[in-house]
């Protein structure tokens, strides 16, 4: 077994690296204290080719792999959980379904702008009823000749009002029930009967646009439909097991980024004649945080070479999402304890990645839905 990265890989993580950095970093603490989306960061992305890291070049994409895309996800999000998010539900939530779903149309005329980033893609799954039972969906979408007139809500989407395309689910035959009766449709921004809400106020990611979807006699073509009917529920399963990696490498990220601050300043931080990182208390929170940061990549990138070799990767996905997602939650609060007071200020960038992370936890399934997500693989591989 081999755990270097390729030199292929290596580069490209060198490469974005050095982007954040230079190109993203300058611009995190003003998305954050002023709330705006960071458009400038999302223009420097897709002219570096990160919009579609993992799709083919003739449908837009730069032809990597997921791997790649999970390390470019954990890179920007080292410095810019909002820039990281963006990037994450673009990828894997509006761009992913058109590649394996979408029939050659959809794919030509929205998969191919959506990965080279000449707009953003969203999902539409949440309701107030509608979470983490998943299946919950109260959009109804009805044929009427040529069209589908779709009337619901939808909650806290991630770059729902600014996306130029959403793809949402929506009960097309009750009697059929959740895994037979939700179909999942495409929506173009500005489509008559469409109206997003405005951002939500949140406690972090606070450049990222969040934001209810209202639709009341929305029309849209027949040939809008994502796959075909009564497919919905399986698809967004699907989606929902590769968005699980790329949420993992977003928390994977923020730990980075805020266990890398906390390491520097034990060593400039003078208490007592010496420096901080010289006593055992500030060493072993350090130890922790770095094994704890080890092994949660360790899972986010074998979950994603799992899925890049064809083979079942629910569970690592499950299991790298939870487990990366709670402990990056206590690496960025602990680095705030190492910086003290300095670690409670907004310019030294910690409590930032401490409110940021939260969501990780969240997105994606909640942490207990991943350990009933978890609980099921275990048992079905017990049971044969």
């Amino acid at each position: 077994m081999d755990f270097r990265l390729s030199e292929e890989h290596e580069m490209f993580r060198r490469t974005v690296h050095d982007f954040a950095d230079k190109e993203i970093a300058p611009n995190a603490l003003a998305a954050d204290q002023t709330g705006q989306f960071p458009w400038e960061n999302i223009k420097k992305m897709a002219a570096l080719g990160l919009m579609g890291v993992p799709y083919p070049e003739d449908l837009g994409g730069s032809d990597g792999d997921t791997l790649m895309y999970a390390i470019a996800v954990e890179e920007i999000s080292r410095v810019c959980g909002t820039t990281g998010i963006t990037l994450a539900a673009h990828t894997s939530l509006g761009t992913a379904p058109f590649y394996y779903f979408g029939t050659d149309e959809q794919k030509q005329k929205y998969m191919i702008p959506l990965a080279q980033g000449q707009f953003l893609g969203a999902f539409g799954l949440s309701e107030s009823g509608a979470g983490s039972d998943a299946g919950g969906t109260r959009t109804t979408a009805v044929a009427d000749g040529n069209e589908w007139v779709i009337n619901g809500t939808k909650n806290w989407i991630t770059s729902g009002s600014i996306a130029g395309t959403v793809i949402i689910t929506a009960m097309t035959d009750k009697s059929k029930g959740t895994r037979g009766g939700i179909t999942n449709f495409i929506i173009e921004k500005n489509t008559p009967g469409f109206t997003p809400g405005k951002s939500e106020k949140k406690m972090g990611l606070r450049g990222s646009v969040t934001s209810q979807l209202f639709f009341e006699n929305c029309r849209i073509p027949k040939e809008n439909i994502l796959g075909s009917p009564g497919e919905g529920f399986k698809q967004f399963m699907q989606i929902l097991d590769g968005g699980r990696i790329s949420i993992g490498a977003m928390a994977l990220g923020l730990a980075q980024g805020a266990y890398d601050i906390a390491v520097r300043y034990a060593l400039e931080r003078q208490q007592f004649g010496q420096p901080i990182a010289n006593f055992q208390a500030i060493q072993f929170m350090l130890t922790d945080m770095a094994t704890s940061i080890e092994a949660a990549r360790l899972l986010v990138y074998q979950s994603a070479w799992l899925k890049d070799q064809h083979l079942p990767f629910g569970k690592q996905a499950a299991m790298a999402k939870l487990f990366a997602s709670e402990i990056s939650e206590k690496v960025c609060r602990d680095a705030i304890q190492i910086l003290g007071g300095n670690g409670y200020v907004e310019e030294n960038h910690v409590e930032r990645m401490y409110r940021d992370t939260r969501l990780t936890t969240i997105g994606e399934g909640t942490s207990e839905i991943q350990r009933i997500v978890i609980a099921r693989h275990l048992l079905k591989e017990v049971q044969g």
